[in-house]
């Protein structure tokens, strides 16, 4: 495993390096040897932030991230959330019958269009840009869930169209697609 430890208005002292090295290699079951970890640690007034990129796991991206007093503890939660996603991957893939690859957020490039928009309310803070690869609308919600995000834009490998899978109130998901 390559662990990279970035700071952002804090410099990562030894002791946070070893700590998050070996909340990290405890994850090393689930991982490929030759997987990359991005660790960034930030500090703000009142509290430290973690965010941990895990990539490549067969092609999906695992991504945690926590806010505390203690960057510590940060860490132990970010740590639990990467067990629990990890784990609930691998278990979804041994159930499956086949192993299909999915997408993988490449060459990612983010603006701040902050004064570039005038308008009363809205600013676009960030434009994320990445290739969409085909996959099926399961894999779509596994790398959602995967990301922790209520919605995943993909290219839908039954018609090779432009889709969105998103997650509904306790209803389950839903799909938008393109005409």
């Amino acid at each position: 495993m390559n662990i990279r430890v970035i700071g952002k208005n804090i410099e990562p002292t030894e002791s946070i390096k070893a700590k998050i090295e070996s909340k990290m290699e405890k994850l090393q079951q689930y991982l490929n040897i030759d997987t990359d970890i991005k660790v960034t640690i930030s500090a703000e007034r009142e509290c430290q932030k973690i965010e941990v990129t895990i990539a490549p796991v067969k092609g999906h991206i695992i991504r945690a991230e926590d806010s505390q007093k203690d960057l510590y503890s940060a860490i132990d939660t970010v740590y639990d959330k990467l067990y629990k996603q990890l784990r609930k991957y691998k278990t979804r893939i041994k159930n499956r019958k086949h192993n299909s690859q999915s997408i993988r957020f490449e060459n990612i490039e983010d603006y701040d269009f902050d004064n570039d928009i005038e308008e009363k309310d809205i600013k676009i803070k960030r434009v994320k840009k990445f290739s969409i690869k085909p996959m099926s609308s399961e894999e779509a919600i596994l790398q959602m869930e995967l990301l922790g995000h209520d919605f995943y834009m993909f290219r839908n490998s039954e018609n090779d169209k432009i889709s969105t899978v998103y997650k509904r109130n306790g209803l389950g998901y839903g799909i938008i697609e393109e005409n």
